[in-house]
């Protein structure tokens, strides 16, 4: 196998807009899909997380901001990486699968129960319930005269 045609997406859309730059390819950054659903009692989200546990996903709440972010390394890389100290490091040609990280946060709306949100991780994907809380209804002000 030629070594070189390793890189051939390196250069994909290299000069497409008439300028000798190369185009960013946008494919290769990795943000997660989510699909959100609104139902009468609650908000849901999903997001696939492939090869993600409990333990890999981080989630956190302010100001009602809901940021999901994510950074691993492979635990395999990491002892392999120190066998190689020890002996002549391994030669890659691609070593994708090395280190992720993301970060995504959401907005969301005022009637969120903050105090109950709930996350499960299942089969890959990131199941996040959001409870929605009773907003009080109108009320009607007397007024008095003076």
């Amino acid at each position: 196998m030629n070594e070189l045609a390793l890189f051939n997406d390196l250069f994909d859309g290299f000069g497409d807009d008439g300028f000798l730059m190369p185009s960013f390819n946008y494919k290769k950054v990795f943000a997660p899909k989510v699909d959100v659903k609104e139902e009468k009692d609650e908000y849901t989200m999903e997001m696939d997380l492939p090869g993600k546990t409990e333990k890999d996903i981080n989630i956190e709440f302010k100001n009602n901001v809901l940021t999901i972010s994510s950074e691993s390394k492979s635990e395999k890389d990491e002892k392999k990486e120190e066998k190689a100290e020890a002996k002549e490091a391994p030669k890659y040609l691609i070593k994708e699968r090395t280190y992720s990280k993301f970060s995504r946060s959401f907005t969301l709306p005022d009637d969120v129960d903050a105090e109950n949100i709930t996350a499960k991780v299942e089969n890959g994907v990131l199941h996040i319930d959001m409870p929605r809380k009773a907003i009080a209804a109108a009320r009607k002000i007397a007024i008095t005269a003076a």
